[in-house]
């Protein structure tokens, strides 16, 4: 087995490794425009060499894991490249922009555009763990569009990696993970900031801060890169999450300068039936 990962980070290399466990045979080639990161993939045993574009030909399994920016640039040179038995799948968090950069190419059917509900907030090659998809959900979009024997290839893949798989129109998809996942990371990256021009004035803010914190902001580590273009790509959904969150927002803050607590009280309540729903994520994990 031969499998190329183009953009050897968090998702690219997490899923590589666990396809190594699972296929000690195979090669796993690393193809990324950073020398230093493929050096660095190479001496933590994330990949075995380096590839190239020329070499995909030869290819069973291609990942796609570079911010969705470079994706619409690159996926089809992917697919210009590779053989008619290679299966190619991006793992970003947009899909509607992906799928359609591809929607008419030739060989569209060597690919299934998949979205692995996982990670972390770090990223880089040392980034890269074993069993992150363990128990997580994988959505995939347009899958009638796959060749159905490619299909068959990588939902094997997926199962053997310990994904669940759930289908979804790639519209659908971006507006549902517009909520879940995108305003979470905007919501951390503003509290980051909002305590970091406060902390200018006061020392101590930081000592004080808790696992609380620490939780909540956690996602404000996650890198700019890859973030900035998901924004972009998925604007018209993050602004209709970002007008519903500061409504509540204001909401809140009009609620307790009205020293209206019991409508406070009240509120939080009604989000506390949130950790039934959170609850029923773990137990189907």
């Amino acid at each position: 087995m031969k499998v190329y990962v183009i953009g050897i980070g968090l998702i690219g290399g997490s899923m590589v490794l666990d396809i190594k466990e699972k296929h000690p045979t195979a090669t796993i080639f690393g193809i990324d425009n950073n020398e230093k990161h493929l050096q660095e993939a190479i001496d933590l045993g994330v990949i075995d060499e380096a590839g190239s574009f020329e070499d995909l030909q030869k290819a069973d399994f291609v990942i796609v894991s570079v911010p969705v920016d470079v994706a619409l640039t690159v996926l089809p040179k992917v697919l210009d490249a590779v053989g008619d038995k290679t299966i190619v799948f991006e793992v970003g968090s947009t899909k509607k922009p992906i799928c359609d950069i591809v929607a008419n190419h030739p060989k569209r059917r060597n690919f299934i555009a998949t979205h692995p509900i996982a990670g972390t907030e770090f990223s880089g090659p040392s980034a890269a763990i074993k069993g992150l998809f363990n128990g997580k959900t994988n959505i995939i979009c347009e899958v009638e569009k796959t060749a159905f024997k490619l299909q068959e290839k990588a939902l094997q893949l997926f199962s053997e990696i310990g994904m669940r798989i759930r289908y979804m129109d790639p519209v659908s998809h971006d507006k549902h993970i517009a909520y879940v996942s995108h305003l979470s990371h905007i919501s951390s990256f503003m509290l980051g900031k909002t305590v970091m021009i406060k902390e200018k004035d006061e020392q101590d803010i930081f000592d004080m801060a808790g696992s609380g914190f620490e939780s909540t902001v956690r996602l404000a580590k996650s890198s700019p890169a890859m973030w900035t273009p998901i924004f972009k790509q998925n604007k018209e959904y993050v602004l209709e999450t970002l007008e519903g969150y500061i409504a509540n927002l204001t909401q809140f803050r009009d609620l307790l300068a009205d020293d209206n607590y019991n409508a406070i009280f009240e509120e939080m309540e009604s989000v506390n039936k949130i950790r039934e729903i959170l609850n029923g994520i773990t137990i189907k994990k």
